[in-house]
């Protein structure tokens, strides 16, 4: 039983059954046709994975491995905000006539900022401290800058990752691990996306690193299932999780920008069939 399905089951029923409404309150998405898309909510939701015993991908329906890391290329390695350097089309909803989302995402990760050690933006400062000084607790990035906020198209969502490194008695390897905040998510669209993605990045950071996999924490402020979604949640919950697959990384990558979603891939994935037609709130 893979023991990611286990986490979204209980986090899904716990927030139908004791969450909060936002029925009747003014809420800022709306569905296609115009009305108002309220949801059901949970505050402060925090899921744990151990990326050393098995890949967080959810076997209740099927989750695009290579997708889900070329989004995350795209902010992370590209450090793009036009959705013309991405693959998929989920963020055409949010770009302007040239592309552009705004300084947003990719754009933020792009920005170099002044260092003892010189001109860096923030992933080469991870990569250089991951390297450089592994125990600083100082290791993390933010994409919510305020003075930016208004160039933005969309707010982020999933905003700041903290790198923390530990060493297990007896281990030659250092330990990688990972927080990531994010202020707001969808659940059935979006949970397993972000939990896939940041996982691969973890994986991809500790191997470009010398270092070795260890949790990822994932803490959600607002973790909400839109009413529409509600009956698809259900049927999701009650299908009977599978085993989690095997994650292979390749091996023979050792710089991080040389990485491209085909050095990704689940193994032996066995997975319910897709929920098919998921309304978006825009």
């Amino acid at each position: 039983m893979s023991y990611a399905d286990k986490v979204f089951i209980q986090m899904c029923r716990d927030i139908i059954d004791n969450g909060t409404s936002t029925e009747g309150e003014k809420v800022r998405p709306v569905w296609e046709d115009g009305t108002p898309a309220y949801t059901v909510k949970k505050f402060g939701v925090i899921n744990r994975y151990d990326l050393s015993k098995e890949f967080p991908a959810l076997t209740l329906r099927r989750t695009g491995i290579k997708s889900c890391t070329d989004e995350l290329l795209w902010i992370w390695q590209k450090k793009s905000n036009n959705i013309h350097d991405l693959n998929s089309h989920i963020w055409d909803s949010w770009a302007d006539t040239e592309g552009s989302i705004g300084k947003a995402y990719g754009y933020q990760m792009g920005v170099k900022h002044a260092y003892k050690e010189g001109m860096m933006d923030q992933v080469d400062r991870v990569i250089y401290d991951l390297k450089n000084n592994p125990y600083s607790r100082r290791i993390m990035t933010n994409l919510y800058v305020h003075q930016d906020l208004h160039e933005m198209n969309l707010y982020p969502c999933a905003y700041s990752m903290t790198f923390n490194v530990t060493k297990e008695k007896g281990s030659e390897k250092l330990t990688l691990n990972g927080i990531l905040n994010q202020r707001s998510q969808d659940v059935l669209t979006a949970n397993n996306w972000n939990v896939c993605q940041y996982a691969v990045l973890l994986h991809m950071l500790a191997q470009v690193c010398d270092m070795k996999v260890g949790e990822f924490v994932h803490v959600i402020a607002d973790a909400h299932i839109y009413d529409r979604h509600i009956p698809m949640i259900e049927e999701l919950i009650a299908r009977e999780p599978l085993p989690a697959p095997v994650f292979w990384l390749n091996p023979e990558i050792r710089d991080f920008y040389a990485f491209t979603p085909d050095d990704v891939r689940l193994e032996e994935y066995q997975t319910h069939p897709q929920i098919k037609n998921i309304p978006v709130a825009v």
